[in-house]
């Protein structure tokens, strides 16, 4: 991982005196936090509070970090230690749009598990941002680990946040760094069943995408009720939210197409799509089914109640929480395999289907 630009002492060494690269290892200048980190394997939070006597690492890692430091000849800055202010865990939070009803729901959690833990949660909302790099750079300045959402930006932010452990939430593709899948791909097989149960025979997906680059979740929609025998129409909304799936919703009934289900990309497209229908006079469910994705609370608040494909966002938050304590204290690497976890949504059938 990239980091910050070194600082180097233009001070030559004292005669009779060994010279920085001979007792540290580290060509043209002082020895940083960053090259500690690097050498002892860990996160420069880690090195921090082994350096600190801080709590949150364990005695191993705390004892690896100190010899490395020695070895290099390491000494924090004044001004480093001045940042030092406590105990406390700080958490940064990637999130998109505090708009859509799912990040506030998501945000909760994380803030609630958080504080039980007795972390501090530093918020940032990348899509709302003037300058995106430039607020996560700036969150990665100020906190030990940072989580969220970085979509096709991850790349880019992760070498803005040099040695800041990332947990990535949902990744589009597999990640270098930790991470916590959330898969709808059991419960999509449980709803397809279920339409099958209940005569479904039309169904319409209406996923958010652009029309040459359908989401991972539309097209699992789409293979699995093309297993069961059924033709879906992919309908693409190019925004995620309620407006948008009011007004595919429309185009889709003016089509005069047969259709007796739609299966919305998330619950918020999917409140739009329930608008639409009672605005043409179009029965949910006895004309259409209606379906959403993510278990927001708000489906329960509407008439019909919404048919969801739910996920737990407490588990989603205690995943990636556990991850993080775990890579600060030195307990789990930065990356791979061992610092991936999933959680599964589940089929949620209210009235709407």
């Amino acid at each position: 991982m990239a980091g910050p630009p070194r600082l180097t002492s233009g001070q030559p060494s004292t005669e009779g005196h060994p010279t920085l690269e001979q007792t540290s290892g580290i060509p043209g200048g002082r020895a940083t936090i960053i090259d500690v980190a690097a050498a002892a394997g860990v996160s420069r939070q880690t090195v921090t509070r082994a350096m600190n006597g801080m709590s949150g690492i364990s005695a191993a890692t705390k004892q690896r970090v100190l010899a490395e430091a020695e070895r290099l000849a390491y000494r924090p800055s004044r001004f480093g230690r001045g940042l030092v202010t406590g105990g406390d865990h700080q958490l940064g939070l990637v999130v998109n749009d505090l708009r859509n009803p799912y990040t506030p729901q998501l945000a909760s959690a994380v803030f609630r598990l958080a504080a039980e833990q007795g972390w501090n949660v530093m918020l940032a909302d990348v899509d709302l941002a003037s300058d995106a790099d430039r607020m996560v750079q700036a969150l990665g300045a100020q906190t030990d680990v940072v989580i969220g959402y970085l979509g096709s930006r991850r790349e880019r932010w992760r070498e803005l946040l040099g040695t800041v452990p990332m947990v990535e939430l949902d990744p589009y593709s597999e990640p270098q760094t930790a991470a916590v899948w959330i898969d709808p791909a059991d419960a999509i097989e449980v709803l397809a069943d279920h339409l099958v149960e209940t005569g479904v025979r039309h169904p319409v997906v209406l996923d958010n995408s652009a029309p040459d680059d359908t989401s991972v979740r539309g097209a699992l929609m789409v293979d699995a009720l093309r297993r069961r025998g059924y033709l879906p129409d992919l309908v693409h909304g190019a925004h995620g939210t309620a407006e948008c799936g009011a007004e595919e919703t429309t185009r889709i009934l003016g089509r005069k197409r047969r259709l007796d289900a739609i299966l919305a990309f998330n619950d918020v497209m999917a409140l739009g799509v329930l608008q639409s229908c009672r605005r043409a006079g179009v029965d949910v469910p006895g004309d259409v089914r209606v379906v959403g994705v993510d278990g927001l609370p708000l489906g329960a608040l509407v008439a019909p109640t919404l048919t969801t494909l739910a996920v737990d966002l407490d588990a989603v938050a205690r995943e990636a929480l556990g991850l993080a304590l775990g890579m600060l204290a030195g307990e789990l690497p930065l990356q791979g395999a061992t610092v991936q976890r999933t959680v599964r949504h589940s089929l949620l059938l209210r009235e709407s289907a």
